[in-house]
């Protein structure tokens, strides 16, 4: 799906570019998939900011996506693309033949009319979900579970795909949109495909008031604070942060600092890093 430009009426709108929706087929969502989302303003339940820059927004509410796609073999057809405020996918609303109906991510080329199915015995076909036990290896794949059962966490966001090298000791082994090569249980799901919206890299928010009706306040830099606001500030006039590298208001370095867990579980299932 392009992106489109604006002529230049305005300087707002002379580097503004939107993604175009004209590939989307519904404007309403369907209301029994609907919740209503709380805004916090990065506030935690003590009414203290816990999470900077974050405030107003235009009102939206949240989609509920089955991540888990746990209804095996029962054919469901694609009813419409919509567009969800929450994330940079898209997403297909589904119409099971049993009557049930869900949200999913929608993958690139998925058309309208179209049927997926989900289980052990589904074909390689874009937007079928299955155990990685039961996909060849070579394919191209997105939502994809970490454990068993747990619901797709990987793999979820607008253009994003992972490719799948290689089955070893109930394990699989998949090359990561970083280009991280991890194993993951051989039993968990994955769907088949791209994420869709590719373009979505390519929008330009072009203006401040964009930044704001997403719900992002202004980000203020170190070196205009004082001393006791943020490492960086203090200083007569214009002055350097005065420190070998820059640093987080906490004092925390920043630019190539690991925060990762030295001894995190998980770190065994990592073959490659994606800065090795």
């Amino acid at each position: 799906m392009p992106v489109k430009s604006y002529r230049p009426t305005s300087p707002a709108v002379r580097n503004m570019t939107v993604a175009d929706f004209s590939g989307l087929t519904k404007k309403e969502p369907e209301k029994s998939l609907l919740r209503s989302k709380s805004h916090q303003a990065g506030r935690n339940s003590y009414g203290r900011i816990t999470v900077r820059h974050h405030g107003g927004g235009n009102k939206s509410k949240i989609r509920i996506i089955d991540w888990k796609r746990s209804k095996d073999v029962v054919p469901a057809r694609v009813e419409a693309l919509e567009y969800d405020p929450g994330r940079t996918a898209h997403i297909a609303l589904l119409h099971y033949a049993d009557g049930a109906k869900s949200y999913i991510l929608a993958p690139a080329g998925l058309k309208v009319g179209d049927t997926v199915v989900s289980g052990v015995e589904a074909d390689i076909k874009v937007g079928n979900s299955l155990p990685m036990n039961n996909i060849p290896v070579g394919t191209v794949i997105h939502n994809i579970e970490m454990k068993p059962g747990k619901g797709a966490q990987m793999v979820r966001t607008a253009g994003a795909s992972a490719q799948l090298l290689a089955k070893e000791d109930g394990y699989a082994v998949l090359r990561l949109p970083s280009g991280e090569m991890r194993q993951i249980p051989l039993n968990c799901r994955a769907t088949v495909g791209v994420v869709s919206n590719a373009e979505h890299e390519n929008v330009k928010i072009g203006k401040a008031g964009k930044t704001r009706h997403l719900g992002r306040r202004p980000h203020v830099r170190g070196v205009v604070m004082n001393p006791n606001d943020h490492p960086h500030g203090g200083g007569e006039g214009k002055s350097p942060i005065g420190l070998p590298s820059p640093v987080t208001p906490w004092g925390k370095p920043t630019l190539g600092y690991k925060t990762r867990k030295h001894n995190k579980k998980s770190n065994r299932f990592i073959i490659k890093r994606c800065k090795d």
